[in-house]
């Protein structure tokens, strides 16, 4: 690789055509500017100019080489305009939350994507396990978890809570009790155990005895389908907020009023001491902002 001051001198000397003059706009002696044309000239194994008397033309070589000096300064200018820029209209922003988040999110996402056609914004939603293990790994930029996470390469900021929802037919009691949510039988999910547990054992403390003795109607794991066989009559499920944001049939279903309402806090994760761009932080703005209105 060549050296890259020796370059930088070169070209100096070469748009200059005087050793005297480059040496001035450089800040360096005559002879510190000889001796970094001999050693590029060694590096190379060829001759950059040809002498005559005190005056100097460039080789063939020579003209190569200027040319390459002139197109690394011209590189070198791009680079410092774009780390200046900083635009959040450009690159990749990638986001991991729960599948009721992810949800609430995506349609902002898309119309961020439609006013910024650079930007790029990947969503997965995944377990509060992988999406720490993955912030931790590189492989999301931000990530959106209930429980806030005790590790030293993480941050976390606290961004709100949303309420757990005990969601029932439309046509549903507005309070029910323990015994007809049994009746009803239960739309059950990978998540809805411990909903279950905050919520039956703070409004159902007499009656509720753990999620294995739920009556179970159905299970579903895609969570935009949870709430449909709800809204169809069959059963009841227990959801987060977020989780009923997208759905389109929320006419057909009510949320129970229940004595004690209990929350899942939310918590915004990143890599502990990496300095963001500024499309992550106006992703983790509009995070923020979506996480407080489900307050």
């Amino acid at each position: 690789m060549l050296n890259a001051t020796w370059l930088e001198t070169f070209t100096t000397l070469a748009e200059e055509g005087h050793f005297t003059r480059a040496a001035q706009r450089l800040n360096m002696t005559q002879p510190g500017v000889s001796q970094h044309l001999r050693k590029l000239e060694q590096q190379l194994g060829q001759r950059l100019i040809a002498r005559d008397g005190k005056a100097f033309t460039l080789t063939a070589a020579g003209e190569i080489v200027r040319d390459l000096g002139l197109s690394r300064r011209a590189q070198e200018r791009a680079l410092h305009r774009d780390i200046a820029r900083d635009d959040p209209d450009q690159g990749e922003v990638r986001l991991a939350c729960s599948g009721g988040f992810a949800m609430l999110f995506y349609p902002h996402a898309i119309a961020l994507m439609q006013k910024a056609p650079g930007l790029s914004i990947q969503i997965e939603a995944a377990p509060q396990s992988r999406i720490v293990s993955g912030v931790l790994d590189g492989d999301f930029d931000l990530g959106v978890i209930a429980e806030k996470p005790f590790h030293p390469r993480l941050d976390a900021q606290h961004i709100g809570q949303e309420g757990l929802c005990l969601v029932l037919p439309a046509d549903g009691p507005d309070r029910p009790d323990f015994d007809e949510l049994q009746a009803l039988g239960l739309i059950a999910h990978p998540d809805v155990a411990r909903y279950a547990d905050d919520v039956f054992s703070a409004n159902f403390p007499n009656s509720y005895q753990g999620a294995d003795r739920l009556r179970r109607r159905s299970h579903v794991n895609q969570i935009g389908q949870i709430p449909l066989p709800v809204a169809q009559g069959v059963g009841y499920t227990l959801l987060p907020r977020s989780g009923l944001a997208a759905f389109p049939f929320a006419d057909r279903v009510k949320i129970a009023d229940l004595p004690q309402p209990q929350f899942d806090a939310l918590w915004c994760i990143s890599r502990r001491g990496r300095s963001w761009p500024a499309r992550v932080g106006r992703i983790g703005a509009m995070v923020q902002r979506l996480a407080g209105d489900l307050d």
